[in-house]
C-alpha cells in the first residue's frame, strides 16, 4: 500500500485563487479529503465542498468528509496538547484513507493559505508517514499575508527592511518583536494587539480575505482597536466563526 499525498494550498477558499498546478491535483486525485469541525464552522467544510464542485471535473475522484479532532484547548501545556492533537489527526487520516484506499492511491487534502506558512498539515503528514508508505508533495497556495496586502494595496515590506511574522500568542506572551519594525501576527484568536501599547503603530487588518464578506480595517492602532473588535466580535457571531490577520508597522502610514 503506497500513499500519494499532495497538500493543495487553496488561499482563502475562493476557487479563483487555486493556481493551475492545484486544479490538476485536485484532478488527479482517487481521494480527497475534507475536515468537518463542528456544527459551528459548517461553513468551513461547505466552502471546501464548493471549491471541489467547481474545480474538479474527474468523475474517478471521490470527495470523503472526515469528523477533525478536537485541541484540548484548556490544557496548560500548549505544545503538548498541540502534539497530541495533530497525533489524532494522523489517526482519524489513517483510518479514513485505509478504508477508502485499501490498496493505496493519490490523496488530496485542501489546506488553507499555504502548506507551509504558519500550518500544520506538513506535521500531520510526517506522523502519517510513520505508519505507511507515503510520499508528500505540496501545491502552494496564496497566504493570508498575500491576500491582507492585496486587500489593503500596499506592500509588505518598507524599502530594504526586514518583516517579522509571528503568532498572536507570541505578540501577548512576549510583546512587540525585538529590533522589528514590520511584524505580521498570525493564527490570532484573540487580538493580542490589545496587549501593546498603541502609540506610533499603523495596523493594517482583514477577516475572509478574499471572500464576499471580506472586512478591511486600517489605521493608527489606537484609533481603530475598538473598531476591529467590534466588527469582528459580530462578524464571528454572524458566521460562527472568523479567519482574521493583520501586518502592524511602527511609524507606518495606512
Amino acid at each position: 500500500m503506497k500513499i500519494y499525498l499532495c497538500l493543495v494550498g487553496i488561499g482563502t477558499g475562493n476557487p479563483d485563487h487555486v493556481t493551475r498546478q492545484g486544479v490538476k491535483a485536485l484532478n488527479g486525485a482517487d481521494l480527497i479529503l475534507v475536515p468537518h469541525k463542528g456544527a459551528g464552522k459548517a461553513d468551513l467544510a461547505e466552502l471546501r465542498l464548493q471549491l471541489c464542485k467547481e474545480l474538479v471535473t474527474n468523475p474517478a475522484t471521490r470527495v470523503v468528509g472526515f469528523d477533525m479532532p478536537v485541541r484540548d484547548g484548556d490544557d496548560p501545556d500548549y505544545p503538548a496538547a498541540v502534539n497530541r492533537w495533530h497525533d489524532a489527526i494522523a489517526e482519524v487520516w489513517l483510518t479514513t484513507i485505509s478504508s477508502h484506499l485499501p490498496a493505496g492511491g493519490r490523496v488530496a487534502l485542501l489546506v488553507w493559505g499555504d502548506p507551509s506558512l504558519y500550518d500544520s498539515t506538513l506535521r500531520i503528514a510526517e506522523r502519517l508517514a510513520v505508519q505507511l508508505p507515503v510520499k508528500v508533495t505540496v501545491v502552494p497556495g496564496i497566504t493570508a499575508l498575500q491576500a491582507l496586502t492585496a486587500a489593503h494595496a500596499i506592500a509588505l515590506n518598507d524599502i530594504n527592511a526586514p518583516v517579522t511574522i509571528t503568532t498572536g500568542r507570541q505578540l501577548r506572551d512576549h510583546g512587540w518583536p525585538q529590533n522589528a519594525d514590520t511584524v505580521a501576527v498570525m493564527l490570532d484568536g484573540h487580538c493580542a494587539f490589545q496587549h501593546l501599547l498603541p502609540q506610533d503603530i499603523t495596523i493594517w487588518w482583514g477577516a475572509y480575505l478574499g471572500m464576499p464578506q471580506q472586512i478591511c480595517i486600517a489605521g493608527p492602532l489606537a484609533k481603530v482597536i475598538a473598531r476591529i473588535l467590534v466588527e469582528r466580535q459580530a462578524a464571528r457571531a454572524a458566521h460562527g466563526w472568523v479567519m482574521d490577520t493583520y501586518l502592524m508597522r511602527r511609524g507606518g502610514r495606512a
